[in-house]
């Protein structure tokens, strides 16, 4: 199958957070839920609907706001939205090294896809909808050695998958509870990546699955 290596979405490669703000409080002043778009931005990664049910909207009302909220998005979000130091140079790293590049997300597939047509990316799959562990049935469906996220549930899927975790410190969690989580590498940012996996490969990481 060859070198994969999956990434995860908001803030491993993107930063969505004013636009993620904005749209919350344009949902708030619309249905008039107590939605705090500042907690919601500084602690993205889990689902959608997990943030719904810590503003304690009530189960029934859950899947009409999250409808709501991602039909919102293209216009909140997407065009505030910035790509994260080193993101495009990340996964053109991958493929200089003849590898495949694929993206899993918690986020609303067809939103990610906007993000990823944004910046004029090429990613060889895209799979959204997907949190935690559950991100480990397509990381192994893809074949994937490596997954780079910056949330703690993106290094237990990783670790779920068998591949490598990589942390990245760009989003709401420190060096110290990504290693914590299971990381296995922990870089400050994207910037870091290319000559993280040079020296990945160079020294039989992928051949191995060895931490470095």
């Amino acid at each position: 199958m060859g070198l994969a290596v999956g990434f995860d979405l908001d803030m491993t490669l993107i930063d969505p957070r004013p636009g993620m703000v904005a749209a919350m409080a344009a949902l708030a002043a619309e249905t008039g839920f107590d939605l705090d778009g500042e907690h919601f931005a500084a602690n993205l990664g889990p689902p959608l609907e997990v943030a719904f049910r810590g503003f304690a909207v009530p189960e029934a009302r859950i899947p009409a706001l999250a409808t709501r909220f991602r039909a919102m998005y293209p216009e909140y979000v997407v065009p505030v939205t910035i790509a994260l130091p080193g993101a495009g140079a990340a996964l053109e790293s991958v493929r200089a090294a003849g590898g495949r590049t694929l993206v899993v997300t918690g986020k609303y597939e067809p939103n990610a896809a906007r993000h990823i047509a944004q910046f004029g990316w090429h990613v060889d799959a895209l799979v959204g909808n997907r949190w935690s562990v559950a991100k480990a049935e397509s990381l192994r469906e893809h074949g994937a050695a490596v997954y780079v996220g910056d949330h703690e549930g993106d290094m237990a899927g990783a670790r779920a998958a068998g591949a490598l975790a990589v942390g990245v410190t760009t989003g709401p969690c420190t060096a110290e509870q990504l290693r914590a989580s299971g990381a296995d590498a922990v870089l400050t940012s994207l910037e870091e990546f290319p000559a993280w996996l040079s020296e990945y490969l160079n020294t039989g990481g992928y051949q191995s699955q060895k931490p470095l």
